[in-house]
């Protein structure tokens, strides 16, 4: 059964967020949304997330799922804004334990109770590698794809494309940094060929689109471009080779803007932290540590 996609793209934090579905009227997921935030003000909106909402409105659509790829670092999650508005379960990789553990370690955070005791902590599912799944009619695969962060999922729905978050780029920009906490090259590779053993007119769609210069923003190209053009992983590109390239290029990188303010929010599928005794709410940021 073939799906319809519609992406957002966001060009303050350079992400594309998707609503997934069968036909107007039907179930569907979104895929990776964006809760607008501004770093110099520490100001929060909904102008992202709000276009879905209105997207969703307007074709009679049900969400049944929020899908995360993984916890982002470049942009902070609008899950928890649009199952409040809109419903839905929000999901992602089971393996979102181990950046929870790691993250509560790096900003020192007090726990809940359920922390390290096999609570979601704002998930309402997590999937198991390669596990099913429906988004209405539409039958779906949730692989564990781990290499730019441990629990990094790409979504297969059935006769349609592939949501591979930050696995993967467009071709001429090439592959996800693995130099987070968790991260590892040689896994990334190996997620990397799982993905490109698909099908070559399978489609993939993109998290996010960072274009060189003469290029307008794209996110989705079939399995054979990547093939035939990603600048990291073309041709016979060897393990070996993958790692040493994608570690001296990790060297080199700054952290992503957001990414001490989204974290600590992501890893409780985006839901903000509590106010305190004055009514506002705070946000840690460790000093002279990363």
């Amino acid at each position: 059964m073939t799906h319809r996609t519609e992406a957002f793209f966001d060009p303050a934090t350079s992400t594309v967020s998707y609503v997934v579905y069968e036909a107007a009227g039907s179930a569907c997921a979104v895929i990776d949304p964006v809760l607008d935030y501004d770093l110099h003000s520490g100001r929060t909106a909904t102008h992202s997330a709000d276009r879905i909402a209105a997207f969703v409105g307007q074709h009679r659509l049900q969400v049944q799922w929020l899908l995360e790829t993984h916890a982002h670092a470049d942009h902070i999650s609008a899950a928890q804004y649009l199952r409040a508005k809109l419903g839905g379960k929000i999901a992602v990789g089971e393996r979102i334990r181990d950046v929870q553990s790691k993250f509560s370690e790096i900003y020192n955070l007090d726990p809940a109770p359920d922390w390290h005791a096999g609570g979601f902590n704002g998930f309402d599912h997590l999937f198991a590698p390669d596990e099913r799944f429906a988004i209405g009619n539409l039958q779906a695969c949730a692989w564990h794809v781990p290499g730019h962060t441990p629990a990094d999922m790409a979504y297969l729905i059935d006769g349609g494309g592939v949501f591979v978050g930050d696995t993967l780029f467009m071709p001429d920009v090439g592959t996800a940094r693995c130099d987070f906490p968790g991260g590892d090259a040689g896994v990334l590779y190996g997620s990397i060929r799982r993905l490109l053993a698909l099908p070559p007119a399978t489609q993939l769609f993109m998290c996010h689109d960072y274009p060189p210069p003469g290029r307008a923003p794209a996110w989705s190209c079939s399995v054979a471009e990547q093939r035939a053009a990603n600048v990291h992983m073309r041709g016979d590109v060897e393990r070996e080779g993958f790692i040493e390239m994608r570690t001296a290029r990790d060297t080199g990188l700054a952290l992503p803007a957001l990414m001490l303010a989204a974290m600590q929010i992501n890893i409780r599928a985006g839901e903000l932290p509590a106010p305190e005794s004055n009514g506002v709410r705070y946000l840690k940021i460790p000093l002279d540590l990363l």
